[in-house]
């Protein structure tokens, strides 16, 4: 993406806008995929942004700016976790007055599966796997973003692979025989 500096204040806001109407529903869906969430996955993907405007101005390398938003992500991610209100009234996986209307219900219960055992995953590992196989990165971007080895990246995919093929038990086979395209 060509975002570069443009002169002054409006010239980076535009800049800003551009980068974030191009990019803000991918960021939002890997949200998504982090928490199981929409309602959070917006919050969660509207503090990215923020955090990431703030330091628009001391961003010099725009060609990696993806990268950079995932990290934010990520962080804003785990740092939402904390947060003690999460721990008192938690918002349950699953219900049905928080749960979008999916548009395209052809692989609907294939999908469902799959975000049911990804949650069952730890949340590092989820990262990792979210990180590898959705944002379709390295394990040394990943290990980038994580500030861990690339040893680590690989075990953590390994194990967190593991963990998913555990939470999906039997319907991984189901997955397998209807072709387990989400």
């Amino acid at each position: 993406m060509g975002f570069l500096r443009r002169g002054g204040r409006r010239g980076h806001d535009e800049d800003f806008v551009a980068y974030y109407a191009a990019r803000a529903g991918h960021l939002r869906n890997t949200a998504y995929l982090l928490c199981g969430d929409w309602h959070l996955a917006e919050d969660l993907t509207q503090t990215a942004f923020t955090n990431l405007y703030r330091a628009w101005g001391r961003i010099d390398r725009h060609d990696v700016l993806d990268q950079y938003a995932r990290r934010v992500l990520l962080r804003v991610f785990l740092d939402e976790r904390r947060r003690p209100w999460r721990r008192e009234q938690p918002t349950l996986p699953g219900s049905a007055e928080f749960e979008a209307v999916a548009v395209d219900d052809r692989h609907l219960e294939n999908r469902q599966v799959l975000k049911t055992a990804l949650l069952r995953v730890p949340k590092r590992r989820r990262a990792v796997l979210v990180l590898r196989f959705w944002a379709d990165l390295s394990v040394e971007q990943v290990a980038e973003i994580l500030g861990c080895s690339t040893g680590t990246v690989k075990s953590q995919t390994s194990r967190g692979l593991d963990d998913l093929r555990s939470a999906l038990g039997g319907a991984l086979h189901d997955l397998k025989t209807s072709g387990g395209q989400p």
